[in-house]
């Protein structure tokens, strides 16, 4: 477990447990390479341009096991204290059905998808919408409706 100070608060996260190459397929399934989609963001090189960048994001965050992005990347609002992933759960796919606001000129967005996912070997999906609201110049996820 490893902890760091967030906004004044102090998180605990596992470390990164998947490992991604920039070459690979990005996990949020863009059909770009990981190292030009979604590896910037979780590497803290590039902000998410939209509220759907930050949710592919968040999704390849899960996918890799990266507590510390997804911890980083929520609302301070409604982050949690401590983020445990399970990592019997294998995130595999992400269908981004709607997007609404989260623009790089508005303030809210929304994002409504399914992620799936397998566990003991069988398949299984969370549908989900989701809210997004910039905090200064940054993309961050608020809570899901």
């Amino acid at each position: 477990m490893t902890q760091a100070e967030c906004g004044g608060a102090l998180y605990h996260w596992r470390p990164m447990s998947r490992t991604v190459s920039d070459s690979d397929r990005c996990p949020c399934t863009s059909g770009e390479s990981f190292g030009e989609c979604c590896g910037p963001l979780l590497a803290g090189t590039r902000r998410a341009a939209t509220a759907q960048a930050l949710m592919r994001s968040r999704f390849t965050a899960f996918a890799v096991g990266d507590a510390a992005y997804l911890l980083a990347s929520w609302h301070p609002a409604t982050r949690p204290r401590e983020l445990d992933l399970d990592e019997s759960l294998d995130w595999y796919r992400l269908d981004i059905h709607a997007a609404g606001g989260g623009t790089p000129f508005e303030k809210t967005g929304e994002v409504t998808f399914t992620a799936h996912y397998r566990v003991d070997g069988e398949r299984a999906k969370l549908r989900e919408h989701s809210r997004f609201e910039r905090v200064d110049v940054e993309w961050k996820y608020l809570d899901a409706l």
